[in-house]
């Protein structure tokens, strides 16, 4: 590791004291040409708690980070704030995901969703300014289990996207399927690709195999840019599976979306954008002047309490204890996989995951509604339940679950 390790409470809190401090003070500066202020007196009052508490003293300071802070300049009323978030993303794009240092941009995104649609937003313009594409000449790729951001960037951006089939019980691509919808496009004149490789999609937990898309894609000669949509599984996958080489070690990988308020459990609106330098410049939004430094995201204005609060999160830990927390989430999984085993009862698990989905004929109703089983689909086709195996879930819960499901498939099969 070059940039992670673990601050003490005091080091930590002095830290984001000393940014605070570097920041502009709205209570006792005289800021005139600000659309901003820190946040309503009378509602978000200064308590003197706040003093114990970095990331809400961060809330109530109200600092905004608008823009790319790993590239140009950026608003300097913010500029204490700002490097606590280039040293999340040192930490995230070098230390977790071998990105080399001073080789990546990127940003504290509002969520994974917004992060997706950056990417292929930022692929989209690359094949338009550098190839002259058309949009009808640009397709995204990904798998049917792919999360509903990919199609909601494809609405957004006027792009077609090609739905890969997966395997109903190991949701692996489909190869030749994949292969067959990349000669079909070719045919129907698709030159460029934008491909969407999960790191644990939302409801299985499953991890693509990147190679898939790129093989076939190098067969034919098609030009294609890689995305790996981690938004869950980016602060599990890469700690549970050591020899993984979904990440910039790999050349062709060129930006991955992480989401904080998952795993990590930050505040909800929290996700991570990183990219491979070069690339990000192709959102530019030139007609925002009066930003000091360059507007290169989707959301534009974006709250600096988030990005205080991934900081305070991952130097709490610091990456040994994380790995600990994650290897407990996994001994649990595995747990719950055994007595699932042991019932007969079918499910996927990708091994490296902590997410377990359940065939949903071993799964009555009122069980799942019991303990808040998130379904496939909300309606009469629904195949599939999952559990998360989250911080809260303890081996107890999972055993008073067990425990209650095997008594009530027994009163079902002797009915």
């Amino acid at each position: 590791m070059i940039y992670w390790k673990k601050l003490s409470k005091e080091e930590r809190n002095n830290k984001v004291q000393k940014a605070l401090n570097a920041n502009v003070n709205f209570s006792k500066d005289t800021s005139l040409g600000y659309p901003a202020s820190k946040l309503d007196g009378k509602v978000f009052y200064d308590a003197d708690f706040l003093k114990d508490a970095p990331v809400l003293q961060t809330f109530v300071a109200n600092p905004n980070h608008i823009g790319c802070h790993t590239l140009g300049d950026s608003e300097s009323a913010f500029k204490g704030t700002h490097v606590l978030e280039k040293e999340v993303l040192d930490v995230l794009a070098v230390d977790v995901f071998k990105a080399n240092p001073n080789e990546y941009d990127g940003y504290i995104s509002p969520g994974g969703t917004e992060a997706n649609i950056q990417a292929i937003w930022m692929y989209r313009n690359f094949f338009q300014y550098k190839n002259h594409a058309t949009l009808a000449e640009i397709v995204i790729l990904a798998s049917e289990d792919t999360h509903y951001s990919i199609p909601k960037a494809a609405n957004v951006l006027q792009l077609d996207w090609l739905k890969i089939p997966v395997a109903f019980e190991n949701r692996e691509i489909d190869a030749i399927a994949l292969e067959a919808i990349i000669v079909t496009a070719k045919e129907n004149g698709k030159k460029y690709f934008i491909v969407v490789s999960n790191m644990g999609t939302t409801m299985f937990g499953s991890v693509d195999n990147p190679e898939v898309y790129t093989t076939i894609l190098e067969k034919y000669n098609l030009d294609y840019k890689l995305h790996i949509d981690g938004a869950y599984g980016g602060f599990v996958y890469p700690f549970s599976n050591e020899k993984s080489i979904i990440n910039f070690s790999n050349p062709k990988i060129s930006s991955i979306t992480i989401d904080a308020h998952k795993m990590l459990q930050a505040p909800y609106g929290t996700g991570v954008f990183i990219c491979r330098k070069g690339l990000i410049e192709n959102v530019l939004t030139k007609e925002a002047q009066y930003v000091e430094g360059m507007d290169l995201t989707l959301c534009g204005s974006r709250s600096g309490a988030n990005a205080v609060a991934v900081w305070m999160i991952l130097f709490t830990y610091g990456p040994h204890k994380w790995f600990e927390k994650v290897s407990v989430l996994q001994m649990r999984t595995q747990y719950l996989c055994t007595e699932l085993d042991n019932l007969g009862i079918r499910y996927f698990r990708e091994p490296h995951m902590n997410i377990v989905t359940i065939h949903s004929e071993f799964i009555p109703k009122t069980i799942a509604e019991k303990y808040d089983l998130v379904p496939e689909t909300h309606n009469s086709e629904n195949k599939w339940y999952k559990i998360v195996l989250m911080n809260h879930v303890e081996v107890q819960h999972l055993t008073i679950f067990i425990d209650e499901l095997k008594e009530t498939l027994l009163c079902l099969k002797q009915n």
